[in-house]
Parts: structure tokens; C-alpha cells; sequence
């Protein structure tokens, strides 16, 4: 298919530059009596039912972005220039048979008066729910600080459960794909729901970006090749744990001084794919691993495993899983023979207010994101983090239990903000959406203005600031004080 030539800095499908101004080259248009391969209607018909109304076929001079123009403003779209270049593409398409790339499901459709659907899916139950609940608010706080879409409100719907399991991913993007209305999710919690999710939500076309997901094997290795569960479409705002990984190691090896280390998983991506970041960074320090192993979730009976580590003699135990499987291992390692003076460490699967108020994990040392987010400010909403979590405690009467509530919050707002810029409201009032130029958009994010800091999407959906501390703590009284008592951090 034809593509237009466009300027380097150029971003989406509905082409706004990274610098906020609009594009100011008019593609070139075919015979516009060329009919929609599929649907049969002419370029012309297609032209008038998805431009906006009112609009002349000349796209508008730039209007820079910032200034004194209000924030909604400084978001529109130059919408003639996205419906001439739909134009186009359906004309080139038309072209040759064989290509079918723009079809009738290529764009979503929401009538005069209903609203645009997306969903949010993370774990809202069971022993993972402290994660996935306050990424849920979150998301439900983006949707309403964001505001209407070209006069079209935005709809979470009912929020799915992914249960922090596979099944739990795969039955609820099943739900999600077998409604044509939705235009993208916001999801998973865990990195085991993601495997089974995201193939599913990529084929349907739309977009999934998650605010917790961290495993490498979604999106990269960071040096070019995709992980072994990449799907495109896929996007995260959250951090890549071979990040993550590095960091406790250098904490260890270079802060602690120890150079000696094990390492327990439970067979999850999440938890494994850190297990395996932490142990190889380690190695590449210099340090030596002395065991690599994992418990089944269900486990509560950690003597066996602990023993067989026990053997190598570490000085480290790092073991990034979640509850309840944590809260046994940290309560049983002690006494075991060759443990009682070994340092225990986890990640941010246990850091959690929950597990914090326990007795066994004083001394522990946890990494996770750097959620010091200070004066930060999402630019779709115009919300500082401050704002945003004092919002939270004033409707939910608590903190977040976990660290991601930022990253969904951002996560939610770029999703809208790419709706928005792939939107047009055609003659009937109705909203057309266009699927593929969203994806467009997000892969294209540069320099966005987020919670958490500044994100940049790369090719594979990695979008997250990367950042990572880790914090010390040492009284399970004062829960607010471990999770904020930050001893490292670690930048790439």
C-alpha cells in the first residue's frame, strides 16, 4: 500500500508533529471516484461520511501546541487531514486486489449519544487484588480527569477480573474481542495474564497497554529482538524487568558488597523472567550464584526448597514473587541451617502494604518503580501526581496499596489522547475511530508529559521511564515509612 511522505517528526496515523503543530502537507488524492474495494462505495462517499462536519477539504494552517491555547485545545486534531489521508489509503488499496489492509473493520463506529468503550483488565480478586485494584481506580480517574472526545464521553464498562493467571487473561480478552465496540484496554496486572491476553487482543486489532506488566518476554531484550511473547499492539507503561533486574543486582554486589546469591521463582513470567534478570546481571558484576530454583505457588511448606539453597551458602536470597508463597519464605528461611544470616530481598510483587505490616519482612530490602513523581504532570489532564493521589485517598478513603497507580493512570490518558488523535465525527454525528492509526500513534509516543515522568514508546511497547529504587525496611508498624525509605536508585 502506498504510504504519504511526511516529515520526519511526524507521529500517527492522523499526523500531529511531536512539536504539537499540525501537518501542513496535503497528500495526494486519487481519482476520488475510486471505490472501497470492499464496501464498494466511492472515495468521494466515504470522504463526506467521515469528515468532519462543517470541515472544507483544505487542511488549516499549524496551530503550535502550548501557549495560551487551553489544553483540550492544544490536543484537536487537524481532523481534514486525517479524513484525506483515510481517503487515500482506501483509493491505494483499491489499486490492487491483494491488498486489503484498510477494510470495513478497520474503524470503529460509535453512534450519536453513546459512549466510547474501553476496558480495564487487571487482577480486582483474590491474593493479587492490593495490585490490580488501584490500577483499576487509576484508570477510572484518567477516564474522568480526561474528559469528552469530540463530545463523546468514555465509557470502562464493567472492570475484568485477569485473575494474575493465564486463564483468567485469556477468558476476559475473550470477552473483550467479542465486542466490536471497544477500542482498547488498559491491562493486564500480571505478566501471566498478558501471555494469554495480548495474542488475542492483537488480533482483534486494538491496542492493550498495562501499567504493571514487567516482564521482558512482552515486549523485548532491549537490544533489538522481540520477546517470545510479543504481539503487536501491545504497549506498557510500566518498567522492562531486565531493568529492574540490574539494579538489585548492582544494589547487592556494588552497595551490600556481597557477592554470593540465589534466587527463587514460582514459574510465573513475571516472577521468573526477574529471577533470571537479577542472577545473570549479577553473574556479569562478577558476583557467583549459588542457586536457582522455584516453589509452586500453592506451596507453604518452604523447608525443602530453602534447604537445597541453603546448600550454596548465599548471601543473598532474592525472591520476587507474590503472596502467599512470600510470606512462607520469609517466615521459614530464618531457620533454616546456612540461612540465618543470609539477606532477604524481594520486588514489587510483595511491595505491598499487606505484606510490609508483617513482622517477617523487617530487614528485607524490595526493588520496584521510583514512584518519587514530585511536581510531575500527566499533559492530557493537566493532573500533577500530587493531585491525582490526593484524589484517590479523598474517593477510596486509602493510598494505593502498590506502586503502579501511576502508570495506569498514564497508560489510560495516552490511550485517550490516541483515540482522540485518530478520531473524526462524520455527517451522521457519529464517532469513526480509526484501529490502526492508534497503534500508529502510540508506537510514535515521544516526550510524553506523564505521573511518572517523561515516556518514550519504542518499537517493541516498552513506553516506561525505566526507573527503579530500592528501599529498606525495617518496622512493619510503620508501613508507609518502608515503602518510602529508598536507599538506591538506579536510572539506565
Amino acid at each position: 500500500m502506498r504510504s504519504w511522505p511526511v516529515r520526519p517528526e511526524t507521529t500517527g496515523f492522523f499526523g500531529h508533529r511531536r512539536d504539537g503543530a499540525s501537518l501542513v502537507a496535503t497528500p495526494q488524492l486519487g481519482d476520488r471516484t475510486q471505490r472501497n474495494c470492499r464496501s464498494g462505495r466511492s472515495a468521494a462517499t466515504l470522504y463526506s461520511a467521515t469528515r468532519p462536519r462543517g470541515a472544507v477539504p483544505h487542511p488549516p494552517r499549524p496551530i503550535p501546541n502550548g501557549g495560551d491555547l487551553p489544553m483540550k485545545l492544544s490536543r484537536k486534531l487537524t481532523m481534514v487531514t486525517a479524513a484525506l489521508l483515510s481517503l487515500s489509503l482506501l483509493a491505494a488499496a483499491c489499486g490492487d486486489d491483494a491488498d486489503k489492509a484498510v477494510t470495513d473493520d478497520a474503524f470503529i463506529v460509535v453512534d450519536e449519544g453513546e459512549e466510547i468503550q474501553i476496558r480495564s483488565l487487571n487482577a480486582i480478586t483474590g491474593d493479587v487484588a492490593f495490585l490490580g485494584i488501584p490500577n483499576q481506580n487509576a484508570v477510572m480517574a484518567a477516564i474522568a480527569d480526561y474528559g469528552d472526545i469530540e463530545g463523546f464521553s468514555v465509557s470502562m464498562g464493567q472492570g475484568l477480573d485477569d485473575l494474575c493467571s493465564a486463564d483468567g487473561g485469556q477468558a476476559a480478552a475473550q470477552t473483550i474481542v467479542a465486542d466490536a465496540q471497544i477500542v482498547g484496554v488498559i491491562g493486564t496486572s500480571c505478566s501471566g495474564a498478558a501471555t494469554a491476553a495480548a495474542p488475542l487482543i492483537s488480533e482483534a486489532g486494538i491496542v492493550m497497554i498495562s501499567g504493571s506488566n514487567t516482564s521482558p518476554a512482552l515486549t523485548s531484550d532491549l537490544l533489538g529482538t522481540a520477546g517470545d511473547n510479543y504481539h503487536p499492539g501491545y504497549y506498557r507503561t510500566a518498567h522492562n524487568d531486565l531493568y529492574q533486574g540490574a539494579a538489585m543486582a548492582a544494589f547487592v554486589y556494588g552497595e551490600l558488597g556481597m557477592t554470593t546469591a540465589a534466587a527463587i521463582h514460582d514459574g510465573d513470567p513475571y516472577t521468573e523472567g526477574l529471577a533470571s534478570a537479577f542472577t545473570n546481571a549479577f553473574e556479569e558484576l562478577g558476583g557467583t550464584v549459588t542457586g536457582f530454583t522455584a516453589v509452586a505457588k500453592e506451596d507453604t511448606d518452604m523447608v525443602p526448597v530453602l534447604t537445597e539453597i541453603a546448600a550454596g551458602s548465599p548471601e543473598a536470597l532474592f525472591f520476587p514473587i507474590f503472596q502467599p508463597a512470600g510470606d512462607f519464605i520469609a517466615e521459614q528461611a530464618p531457620g533454616v541451617s546456612g540461612l540465618e544470616n543470609t539477606q532477604l530481598l524481594a520486588a514489587d510483587g510483595l511491595l505491598n502494604t499487606d505484606y510490609l505490616a508483617l513482622s517477617q519482612s523487617e530487614g528485607m530490602y524490595f526493588s520496584g518503580p521510583d514512584v518519587r513523581f514530585g511536581t510531575n504532570t500527566n499533559q492530557g489532564t493537566g493532573k500533577s501526581a500530587a493531585e491525582v493521589l490526593e484524589d484517590y485517598e479523598a474517593n477510596h478513603g486509602e493510598a494505593p496499596s502498590a506502586p503502579f497507580w501511576g502508570h495506569s493512570y498514564d497508560a489510560t490518558a495516552i490511550l485517550l489522547e490516541a483515540i482522540e488523535n485518530n478520531a473524526s465525527v462524520n455527517d451522521a454525528g457519529q464517532l469513526v475511530i480509526d484501529k490502526a492509526g492508534i497503534r500508529s500513534y502510540i508506537t510514535a509516543l515521544r516526550d510524553y508529559s506523564g505521573l511518572i515522568g517523561t515516556l518514550n514508546c519504542d518499537d517493541f511497547g516498552d513506553c516506561g521511564s525505566q526507573k527503579i529504587t530500592v528501599v529498606h525496611h525495617t518496622d512493619s508498624s510503620m508501613v508507609d515509612a518502608g515503602m518510602s525509605n529508598v536507599v538506591f536508585s538506579y536510572a539506565p
